[in-house]
């Protein structure tokens, strides 16, 4: 007889029983288990009644179960009148908490397990094999899962679609839900979708579904989550649920495992997310992984959606990096990199022009096809950045006259508004779209009037042919829309027909109403600005060929000075000029608020200069790009003429481009002429 044998029949001799038959007796059996520990069963007795652990074949595996490994165990099946055995090494039970009572079964059940006892059990060695076991078998449901839930996912056609499947499969990971529900919402309108998330919050299982995502947060793939939480964001859950809440908090611990693609995607999910102190920890940290890990990234893309979230509050430091990172791989930029650097400059509120310009050559090289909006982006960061470039708007400005047939009126009226705010004047896209406004001027609302003379107002632009046409069509179109002009929009409006030189005169007696003053003069919003429009038209009533209106005057009191700046370049090439300090004033004040950088006294034929006295101070606009006067400045040159003075203007870019002898000789050609002037010349720069 084997030593397994013996150990069974020395174990039944210790309970003191015989067993007598396997009929048709049956009796009760239980065993207590610890699943925490491994060691024997402890076997108990109840009236005599032996209780042994009994396994029938067909007992099914529960849900929530923990392995034991024992050393040792093995089963006796009865086969006929023969007790057959078999060793075995697990054995599997309910888990804490699970188990209250075991199972009764009859002792005519097939099998029973008796346990023997080692001195030694290799515990490590066991776990290990069961780690690795169960780690294989894990990932490959996974994979099963994660393939059967996409094709399943698939077939849903909105947001309650997947979440009637998340009812009937809770176990497949809950992050893929909604990332789901985030690619199929992105292709519904925004009414669309409004109506969708209603039915998302109405939904039975919704509830269930956030609470398995946060209990998922800390344990699901970093990647998976950032996702999860840029889809939440784009579907439109608010911010400050607690959903959103918990999700920002499980990142912030987590920030450190980011990788390049979780850095893109944080940073696009913080861009489009509103401020709150998590948010703004969020973007703290990314700051510091941004400034850690900024010469690793391999994507432009990656760079530039960093750039776009980090904000314009970020150090300088930082932003200095990151210019020097995209300079480094400038010759991998695409022609898509180069659109969106400017736009990822604006966002960070840093203005390298090196950059810029590189870029500039780049898209300017390949215009054709750029989107409209593309177009728009790239206009306003520019004035977002201060950043001017001829080539670069002229591009652009030659592609739309070049397709102008192929742009919609307010498409067009778009890109000059942001040429207008850059100082630049195109004048056969200006042309075309004063003909295009002319032919559909039926077609124009308010604002649409009001943009139009802004723009050709402040460009000073004007139609060799169709001048007179255009400001006639203008203010019949305008005309329309009187009796609901706003007090300020009146104003700007007939400042803007002052500047064009044209005084309807329904509209300035419009403006002259005694209350529309009141409300003007005791406004709170751009009060400045108002003072500023209201002086200009008084002089327009006092000084232009209009008598028939200049009774009509606004009693104002005088503005308030502007700060003074001093032309210095210009002084010292007077200077140069004159020899004499004496021989010209700086910063003079005139009638209706007007300044001038300098005024020279000299004889009628510009052959000799005065001495001169009286200063004050005033500022011109500048203009890198044109030597054209914008349209205030024009309407001042026409004002002082209109005052007895001859108006030199002198373009101070063109002045620095010099060096002194050539800006001495430069400015001495304008100064001194074979020509007769008025007796006093002024120089506006």
């Amino acid at each position: 007889m084997n030593n397994k044998t013996s150990s069974f029949l020395w174990n039944l001799r210790h309970l003191n029983l015989n067993i007598c038959s396997f009929g048709s007796t049956s009796f009760r059996r239980t065993m207590k288990v610890d699943p925490l520990e491994l060691h024997k069963p402890k076997l108990i007795y109840q009236n005599k009644t032996l209780k042994i652990f009994l396994f029938h074949d067909s007992l099914q595996k529960p849900q929530s179960s923990v392995r034991f490994f024992c050393q040792g165990a093995l089963v006796f099946q009865l086969k006929g009148n023969e007790i057959q055995k078999r060793s075995l090494n697990t054995l599997t039970s309910t888990s804490v908490g699970k188990l209250s009572h075991c199972r009764r079964q009859s002792f005519d059940s097939q099998c029973f397990l008796m346990m023997h006892t080692t001195p030694q059990i290799d515990v490590d060695g066991l776990k290990k094999i069961e780690v690795s076991a169960e780690h294989d078998l894990s990932q490959k449901e996974k994979q099963l899962d994660f393939v059967r839930q996409r094709d399943l996912i698939q077939q849903c056609n909105s947001m309650s679609d997947v979440l009637d499947l998340f009812s009937k499969f809770p176990k497949l990971s809950s992050c893929n839900y909604f990332i789901s529900m985030w690619k199929i919402a992105k292709n519904m309108s925004e009414d669309q979708r409004r109506f969708e998330r209603q039915l998302l919050y109405e939904h039975p299982a919704f509830n269930q579904l956030c609470y398995q995502v946060m209990k998922d947060a800390k344990i699901v793939r970093l990647q998976q989550l950032m996702f999860t939480l840029y889809a939440l964001i784009r579907i439109g859950i608010p911010q400050n649920t607690y959903l959103i809440h918990v999700l920002l908090r499980v990142v912030q611990e987590r920030i450190n495992e980011c990788d390049e693609t979780c850095l893109s995607v944080l940073s696009r999910t913080l861009e489009i997310m509103e401020e709150n102190k998590n948010v703004d920890a969020l973007r703290a940290g990314l700051r510091l992984l941004v400034d850690k890990q900024i010469w690793t990234l391999e994507h432009i893309l990656t760079l530039q959606t960093m750039m776009r979230c980090i904000g314009k509050n970020a150090p300088y430091s930082l932003k200095k990096k990151i210019e020097i990172k995209a300079l480094k791989e400038l010759d991998k930029f695409s022609y898509i990199n180069s659109q969106r650097m400017f736009g990822a400059l604006a966002a960070m509120n840093h203005r390298s022009v090196t950059l810029l310009n590189e870029c500039s050559k780049m898209v300017a090289a390949n215009i054709p096809g750029c989107p409209f909006w593309m177009l728009m982006n790239m206009l306003q960061s520019c004035k977002d950045l201060h950043y001017q470039n001829l080539d670069f708007f002229t591009a652009i400005a030659d592609y739309i006259t070049t397709t102008f047939d192929m742009w919609k009126m307010k498409q067009v009226l778009g890109i000059l508004f942001l040429f207008e705010a850059l100082r630049f004047r195109h004048i056969d896209l200006m042309n075309l779209f004063l003909k295009k406004v002319l032919d559909e001027s039926q077609f124009l609302n308010q604002k649409d009037i009001l943009c139009i003379l802004h723009i050709y107002s402040s460009l000073n632009h004007f139609h060799e042919c169709k001048d007179q046409q255009f400001l006639e069509v203008m203010t019949s179109a305008l005309n329309s829309y009187l009796p609901k002009l706003s007090s300020l929009n009146l104003l700007s409006a007939v400042y803007c027909f002052c500047v064009l030189k044209h005084f309807p005169e329904e509209f300035l007696n419009q403006l002259f109403q005694e209350n529309i003053i009141n409300e003007l003069l005791m406004s709170d919003n751009e009060s400045e600005k108002i003072e500023y429009m209201l002086h200009q038209v008084n002089a327009c009533l006092e000084l232009e060929d209009i008598s028939a209106l200049k009774s009509t005057a606004i009693p104002l009191k005088e503005c308030s000075s502007a700060s003074l700046h001093s032309n210095t370049l210009v002084e010292n090439i007077l200077l140069n000029i004159l020899e004499d300090k004496g021989l010209f004033l700086k910063n003079v004040q005139l009638p209706h608020n007007y300044f001038v950088d300098f005024e020279l006294k000299m004889d009628s034929r510009r052959t000799q200069v005065f001495p001169v006295s009286e200063a004050d101070a005033f500022i011109a606009d500048s203009d890198i790009l044109s030597t054209h006067p914008r349209g205030g400045l024009q309407m001042k040159m026409r004002h002082l003429k209109a005052l007895g003075f001859h108006v030199i203007l002198v373009s101070t870019s063109e002045i620095k481009k010099l060096d002194l002898k050539a800006a001495v000789k430069f400015l001495k050609a304008k100064i001194f002429s074979p020509e007769a002037f008025p007796t006093a010349t002024k120089f506006a720069s």
